[in-house]
């Protein structure tokens, strides 16, 4: 994975909702702090995010993004 981020935190996935159009994902941080990131649900499905995959939080601005290898 490259990205211009520079705010890019490794982590995995403790827990995903689906909504209708939206998902809430939750990343579990080393050391455990968690980061929560709402993204479409089309992005969710295509990233293929599953519990207990590995993950990233990239954080531009006010946004916080998903990233998977």
């Amino acid at each position: 994975m490259k990205i211009s981020a520079r705010n890019v935190l490794p982590g995995k996935i403790l827990n995903i909702t689906h909504g209708a159009v939206n998902t809430e994902v939750t990343l579990e941080l080393r050391g455990g702090p968690r980061v929560v990131s709402i993204i479409s649900r089309q992005s969710a499905d295509g990233l293929k995010l599953r519990k207990g995959r590995k993950a990233y939080a990239v954080i531009k601005a006010s946004n916080v993004m998903i990233a998977v290898d």
